[in-house]
């Protein structure tokens, strides 16, 4: 046994090595939860619920820790802290993942496994919530107080409705009935209520028990097929009531060491169908046992003194039990385990009866002890102990009262006088009626050995051919043709198998093993030699139809030779559906309520009373698609006409002819495994399955190629649509790069013409700014000699004034002097002028370069104005632009032809206006030349005349003053002049320097303009033949 500890863990494994209980008690693992804090201590596990698959439980302690354990995953996960302790679970809700918890606290919580958040909070209860039980469909659920019971609408966490009681009758149990939409309340007074979940109308009231074992029920349990109800209390009886028949059908009475029940729980089995038949009842000692309620046999227990068993839960699936022990650890047990010894090959059948004592004796005949599955020796009577006898078999007795035994109690003979009183037997014991009849081993271990081999190869495809509505009903089917086929290869090969079993396959569709039992009984005995002709139909079982009929009804065997209808047509359709196409439910019930309380024989007799009970439309029918038609569909017959006449057959036929003289008597299956069916052709069948095989292999080899085909192409075709899908993608790349192509012509087009005009600009500009250079030029020229000439005028006036002195000495050095300062005067105002003019050129750049940022903004804006008007008017004017774009293209080159012609007529105007310039300019020189050769002249003269005045003046000075006087006179008045011409001849090199500076100006002025003049004809001659290609390649 392995036991695991939680701690402080929120999730991890439940075990860390494979489980393997023990079959003494059958325990997977053992669950404990101690703390590791400061002061250890065990958390109790109070409550445990399974969930609807049986393969995960919850449970939760003491502090209100609830864990999920997923015994399949072997895993366990922390999903909730309440921090209080829970009272009730239940973990079988319509959403997998959500649970309820009742708390302490009186309220009751839902909450997701998943995302271990709150779903929902229900309050109304006054008192502790002790039980919750949910409906079948997981909509609605109950929960039950000492006080109240409540119903819980789990769509909407709403409360329906409300169970009100007097204080002085409290509420035992309130519960749903398993797979049914009835609630059943137990009180305290032992009384029982049905009610009808929508309407809550009370459907029926339990009666109150017999006086005589009189209990106060506390506990209660109901089968899976909610029939059944056992109910316990502080005794050692349980009261199992028929919920069917509302009433007290038998009392079980527990060994002694029994005193009062706890707890009661159905253990549920694959194979019941509901009806379960194993009880677990736990007593005060803590130890559960369980027995089966209809042979009243203990068959194991678990817990014991020492670990005793506070309260237990089963899964669904009756795989596992869940147990809180009394410490509060959590005990996981496998039914398998503790089943193993029940389940092995039963010993020879030996009943034993045990007397009661006397003092038990007053019980009515309701009662039955519960003993143990040993057999027990004959022992001597020694005081008050119960003798116990060994009934041995009475081997005198007669044999036919022994043929006519049927395990539990029945007789055959009683059985068949009942049929032919009433026609059939009660629907309500019918099922088993027929168990006994045909005495069903229910072997379980064989059956589950032919399932765990799977779905046989042959019936894989069963619903292509055989469409049924019901998965359920098709899955049943699949399962039991499977399993005949891997009981016998034959069945694996018999087309008509689906059709025999069908109709038991419908009737048993919740029970499997009794299905196959009843078909495979069936098979053996009623189809007798079926298989000896195999594949072909039985002729010898048709023959014996066939003559059969000729003995009793020689016409109509006559009508079907005549009109060439053999038994094949007639009877094997009958026969291979056992007459589940000719007749309904009912009728086929009845049918073979008689069938199978009879020979072997009576099958075949039936066919031929089938015919002749149809003799009168089968003498009108003289098509073969009418007998056909006739044959496999039902019919206006009266079944229980039939069944007379077959009894009447039975009874008439001769021993000769009979098929009772050729079939043996019925042999039921053998207890443990099932016998061997070997009835049929070996050498054919094994043929067959060789053919089949090989066929099949063929089959997979073809499929295999054609898969293989089919994904070859599939790639092919994938590749195809990727080869198209890129080529659409390059095309769509294509047309988008001519698009963009497109658009790129387009807007180099705007940006040369933006270029161009603001070439136009820039030159019109370039053309203002030199002349306004010039025009400053021109100013500071004039100004220069303005100032010049008041210079002169100066000069001049200061000579004059200073001749009239008598030192000329003193006059010259003046002279010298002021000439000097005005050379440096002059050279103080070439450089002023030059300042000048280069603060004229840096003003000119800067007006420049913020002309041109201007110019670039308007631009730009015109650009973006430009493109958003093109882009909303590009599809609507896209002719008409050609035209304009034609129209632009003459207009420009007519304009530039026009600037052309006038930029060349300026230039030849300067040209001719520089040559003029220049030749005045010459002239001018010339002038200025002749003026300084005059001045040098009259200077010499001058100084001349002085010297000769002087020698004369000190040869005699007084020889002639006043004509001296007045020749000095006539001199000086001829001064000035020659003053003016001296001053301007000392003038000329400086002016002669400027001039020559200017021409070369001018010279390189005019060599610049003809070069940008020659230039812009050349870019404009360029942009008008592009604009005459571009239309054009536009237009294409």
């Amino acid at each position: 046994m392995q036991s695991t500890d939680l701690g402080n863990k929120e999730s991890g494994k439940i075990w860390h090595r494979k489980p393997s209980p023990a079959t003494r008690d059958g325990i997977i693992v053992n669950i404990i939860h101690n703390t590791s804090d400061y002061h250890p201590k065990v958390l109790r596990f109070l409550n445990v619920a399974f969930d609807g698959t049986g393969d995960c439980l919850i449970a939760g302690d003491h502090q209100g820790n609830i864990y999920v354990f997923d015994l399949y995953g072997n895993r366990f996960n922390l999903v909730q802290r309440t921090a209080q302790a829970c009272t009730a679970l239940a973990f079988n809700l319509r959403r997998k993942s959500e649970f309820l918890v009742a708390l302490a606290d009186y309220s009751i919580k839902c909450f997701d496994t998943v995302t271990k958040e709150l779903v929902s909070w229900m309050r109304g209860h006054e008192s502790s919530v002790f039980s919750i039980s949910v409906h079948a469909s997981g909509k609605y659920a109950i929960t039950t107080s000492s006080d109240t019971a409540q119903l819980w609408d789990l769509d909407t966490f709403q409360r329906k409705r409300k169970l009100n009681i007097r204080q002085s009758v409290g509420i035992q149990k309130v519960f749903f009935l398993p797979l049914s939409n009835t609630i059943l309340s137990c009180f305290k007074d032992n009384s029982i209520f049905a009610w009808e979940c929508d309407t809550l109308f009370c459907k029926y009231q339990l009666p109150a028990p017999p006086e005589s074992s009189s209990i106060l029920y506390k506990v209660f349990a109901v089968t899976r097929d909610g029939r059944i109800l056992a109910a316990g209390g502080k005794s050692n009886h349980l009261h199992l009531w028929c919920l069917e028949a509302r009433q007290l059908f038998r009392i079980i009475q527990m060994s002694t060491k029994v005193r009062a029940i706890r707890h009661l729980e159905f253990l549920p089995d694959s194979f019941d169908a509901g009806s379960n038949q194993v009880l677990g009842v736990l007593s005060q000692d803590g130890i559960m046992r369980f027995i089966n309620i209809q042979t009243c046999k203990l068959l194991f227990e678990i817990g014991s003194l020492d670990e005793g068993i506070s309260s237990s839960v089963i899964s669904p699936h009756g795989r596992y039990i869940a147990s809180i022990m009394e410490n509060g650890s959590l005990n996981i047990y496998s039914v398998q385990a503790l089943t193993q010894e029940i389940n092995k090959p039963p010993l020879p059948l030996v009943k034993v009866i045990e007397d009661l004592p006397k003092n038990k004796l007053s019980s009515s005949d309701l009662k039955m002890k519960v003993t143990s599955g040993r057999v027990q020796q004959p022992a001597k009577s020694r005081g008050n102990k119960i003798q116990t006898r060994i009934l041995k078999q009475d081997l005198t007795g007669d044999f036919e009262s022994k043929k006519n035994e049927l395990p539990d109690g029945l007789n055959k003979k009683r059985l068949q006088i009942l049929l032919k009183g009433y026609g059939e037997y009660p629907t309500k014991y019918r099922m088993f009626i027929w168990r006994s009849l045909l005495q069903l081993p229910e072997n379980h271990t064989a059956f589950s050995s032919l399932i765990d081999k799977g779905t046989h190869v042959t019936f894989l495809n069963l619903q292509k051919k055989y469409p049924i509505k019901s998965r359920k009903l098709l899955r049943v089917l699949q399962r039991t043709l499977s399993a005949l086929a891997h009981w016998s290869v034959i069945f694996s090969d018999t087309p008509y198998l689906p059709l025999l079993a069908f109709p038991f396959v419908k009737l048993f569709q919740n029970n499997q093993l009794i299905c196959f039992e009843v078909i495979a009984t069936l098979i053996i005995n009623w189809c007798q030699h079926w298989f000896e002709y195999f594949p072909n139909p039985p002729i010898n079982i048709l023959s014996m139809i066939e003559n059969v009929l000729a003995f009793h009804d020689k016409e109509l065997l006559q009508h079907f030779i005549d009109h060439d209808i053999t038994s094949q047509l007639y009877a094997w359709p009958l026969l291979e559906t056992v007459f589940s196409e000719v007749l309904t439910r009912e009728e086929w019930l009845k049918l073979f309520d008689n069938i199978f309380s009879n020979h072997p024989s009576f099958l075949l007799m039936t066919v031929v009373a089938y015919n002749m009970c149809s003799r009168v439309p089968l003498l009108n029918c003289n098509l073969k698609d009418d007998f056909e038609f006739f044959f496999h569909h039902r019919n206006n017959l009266d079944i229980n006409v039939v069944i007379r006449q077959v009894y009447h057959l039975m009874e008439t036929t001769p021993t000769d002819i009979h098929p009772n003289s050729m079939l043996h008597v019925f042999v039921a299956l053998t207890k443990g495994q099932y016998p061997v069916f070997n009835q049929y052709p070996k050498f054919i069948v094994d043929y067959q399955t060789q053919e089949r095989e090989r066929i099949r292999n063929d089959e997979l080899d073809y499929l295999r190629e054609r898969q293989t085909v089919e994904d070859m192409q599939a790639e092919v075709d994938q590749q195809r649509v990727e080869d198209e899908a890129w080529y659409q993608k390059q095309e769509l790349l294509r047309k988008a790069e001519e698009t963009r192509r497109e658009m790129l012509l387009q807007e180099e087009e705007k940006i040369i013409q933006q270029r161009q005009r603001l070439a136009a600009v820039k030159r019109e500009l370039k053309v203002k700014e030199m002349h306004l250079q010039d025009a400053a030029r021109r100013r500071f020229l004039k100004l220069q000699q303005d100032q010049q000439e008041m210079e002169l005028r100066r000069l001049d006036d200061e000579i004059g004034r200073k001749n009239l002195t008598e030192n000329q000495a003193a006059v010259a050095k003046e002279m010298r002097a002021d000439a000097d300062a005005y050379r440096r005067k002059v050279d103080l105002e070439e450089h002023m002028f030059h300042k000048l003019i280069e603060a004229g050129e840096t003003q000119s750049q800067k007006t420049q370069k913020m002309i041109k940022e201007n110019l670039a903004k308007a631009e730009q804006a015109c650009l973006n104005t430009d493109w958003q008007i093109q882009s909303l008017h590009k599809q609507k004017c896209d002719d008409l632009q050609r035209n304009k774009c034609y129209q632009e293209v003459a207009k420009l080159l007519r304009e530039n032809r026009r600037k052309e012609i006038e930029i060349l007529n300026a230039m030849v105007e300067q040209e001719a206006k520089k040559w003029k310039e220049a030749e005045g300019k010459e002239f001018c020189l010339r002038s200025a030349k002749k003026a300084s050769a005059l001045s040098d002249a009259s200077r010499k003269w001058f100084l001349k005349q002085e010297i000769n005045a002087a020698v004369e003046h000190a040869e005699n000075p007084c020889h002639k003053e006043e004509p001296r006087f007045q020749n000095e006179q006539e001199d000086s008045s001829c001064l000035p002049r020659t003053s003016h011409l001296n001053d301007s001849s000392e003038m000329h090199p400086s002016t002669q320097i400027s001039l020559n500076r200017r021409a070369v100006e001018w010279d390189t002025t005019e060599q610049n303009l003809i070069q940008k003049v020659r230039n812009l004809r050349q870019r404009l001659t360029a942009q008008a033949r592009h604009r005459c290609q571009t239309p054009h390649l536009l237009a294409a």
